[in-house]
């Protein structure tokens, strides 16, 4: 099976990342789309990350529905912080039938080369790119990549914790049940 990772902090998972992940499994040579949060991104500050099960459990109420969507958390039980190789090893020993691949922004794909053993991700990965505004992909760096043209929001999650920290309405920004679980939790406050 072909199995496409949806890496994030996903702090908290909002429609644009639904849109996306849609998108992909709709028009990209893939089975299932695995959301994968991480506990702790490297390139990111930590702070201001809810705890890492509550965002889990956000991204599992945002995806119920889809049944080839799947919430991971596998990230929880490897070292820290999150290194994309580390996790793209242990799956590919753990489920040795299925291929992997990566769905990132192109935003993200331009810090490719911070990244630990990029090299090794860019030759044995296929890559799903989604293009941001004002950042072009280098194509040149690996064969793998496949740049896709999915719809794309002007919202992040970043936005949507500023909106609920000034007590403004985050409605149709984030699934029902999402935003259900952040009003109720108080989450961001």
């Amino acid at each position: 099976m072909k199995i496409t990772l949806y890496f994030g902090s996903f702090n908290p998972i909002h429609v644009g990342h639904l849109i996306i992940a849609s998108h992909v499994l709709s028009h990209c040579d893939t089975d299932r789309i695995w959301f994968v949060v991480s506990p702790h991104n490297p390139l990111k500050e930590s702070s201001s990350l809810l705890n890492e099960n509550h965002r889990f459990h956000m991204v599992q109420l945002a995806i119920e529905n889809e049944s080839k969507f799947k919430a991971s958390n596998i990230e929880f039980k490897l070292p820290r912080p999150s290194f994309t190789i580390d996790t793209l090893t242990y799956l590919q020993e753990k489920f040795p039938q299925h291929q992997f691949r990566i769905l990132m922004g192109s935003d993200s794909f331009s810090n490719i080369k911070k990244w630990k053993n990029y090299q090794a991700i860019l030759e044995h990965y296929k890559i799903i790119i989604y293009k941001r505004p004002g950042f072009e992909v280098d194509t040149t760096l690996s064969q793998q990549l496949e740049i896709v043209q999915a719809p794309l929001l002007d919202i992040s999650s970043t936005y949507i914790r500023q909106l609920i920290k000034q007590k403004k309405s985050i409605r149709y920004l984030l699934s029902d049940e999402v935003m259900d679980e952040i009003i109720a939790c108080g989450y961001y406050k």
